[in-house]
């Protein structure tokens, strides 16, 4: 039988984490603090992602102290995407939110996120940096700028109305994101959410939110970075063009196009303005043939491209009408 309506837990928060022993004590203490802040039902469900140092022994004698914390762990490192979709599998909450372990957007961001899913209505709501009055601090400058410069392009390749799309420190609606079938298994995942949440007709909203790195402190022990920049970088490049196929073969179509017509014209003034011979010039024809004919295939495979994310798009609305249906046959008594 389906629960209760006046009993049904009010949040879930899941927070992912990887080989975190150095911090992972503080960062728990932290967390229920801030959640038991809100006054509501909670469960705080700690994804342990396979690590390989002494996080799990940490992580369930910290845990023991609290009534509320739900230790979800296997032991081969799986991705951050993957984490989280154990953690969406195995929460109950009519409200869900997933941050950092180590609260690095602010112990406060819990609750500014469940406000606002409270307030907006909306079913994904999204912290971001780059929304006016949000900021990074202390963060390299080198990811600061792969972060807001990838998320410039990304922006432009789906219709969601967030200025951050790479981010795992969200809101949802509980019912929502536990229906949303979802593959990813690492921080693509959150690209994938988007993407879906779209698809569905979900209901976005965003807040401004500060990250912010500690600077390493002198004596203490340091995490090492697990940012991997070469193939985060691809991977959502091709999230990019897979979304909106015009910004890579559009683009390289128009240029192809525009070529083509500028050598094109500029054979036509040798001909017949100039008066000159243009036969002898078989490399400048067929150059020009060859990026006229090369634009008019780009922009037919981004039409053939849009066809068939429309299917794709189709296909999945239906999946995920099955899966509700199916969810809600097994509620029914």
């Amino acid at each position: 039988m389906a629960e209760p309506e006046q009993d049904r837990l009010e949040l879930s928060v899941i927070a992912p984490m990887y080989n975190e022993q150095a911090v992972i004590e503080q960062a728990v203490r932290k967390l229920v603090s801030a959640v038991e802040a809100l006054g509501v039902s909670y469960e705080l469900i700690l994804v342990n992602d396979g690590s390989t140092d002494d996080t799990e022994n940490v992580l369930r004698r910290t845990a023991g102290e609290f009534d509320h914390v739900r230790i979800v762990s296997y032991q081969q490192n799986r991705g951050r995407g993957y984490a989280l979709r154990a953690g969406f599998a195995r929460c109950a909450g009519r409200y869900v939110i997933s941050t950092e372990s180590d609260l690095t957007w602010g112990q406060n961001i819990i609750g500014e996120l469940y406000n606002e899913l409270l307030v907006s209505r909306a079913d994904v709501v999204v912290a971001s940096p780059y929304a006016p009055g949000g900021k990074l601090e202390n963060v390299p400058l080198r990811r600061a700028f792969l972060s807001s410069f990838g998320n410039r392009i990304l922006r432009r390749s789906v219709p969601a109305p967030i200025t951050m799309l790479s981010g795992m420190t969200r809101g949802y609606l509980g019912d929502a994101i536990r229906s949303m079938p979802l593959q990813e298994d690492r921080k693509e995942i959150h690209l994938e959410i988007i993407s879906k949440a779209c698809m569905l007709g979900y209901r976005f909203s965003e807040i401004p939110a500060t990250l912010r790195w500690e600077p390493p402190k002198k004596g203490k022990p340091q995490r090492k970075s697990k940012f991997r920049a070469g193939r985060l970088i691809r991977t959502h490049l091709l999230f990019g063009f897979h979304e909106a196929p015009f910004l890579l073969f559009g683009t390289v179509g128009v240029l192809a196009l525009l070529a083509g017509l500028g050598l094109g014209l500029y054979l036509f003034y040798l001909h017949f303005i100039l008066g000159q011979v243009i036969g002898t010039r078989v490399i400048l024809i067929l150059t020009t043939v060859f990026l006229v004919l090369a634009g008019i295939s780009m922009f037919l495979f981004c039409f053939l491209s849009y066809q068939i994310k429309g299917l794709r798009r189709e296909l999945f609305v239906l999946h995920h009408k099955f899966l509700s249906l199916a969810h809600s046959s097994e509620l029914i008594p």
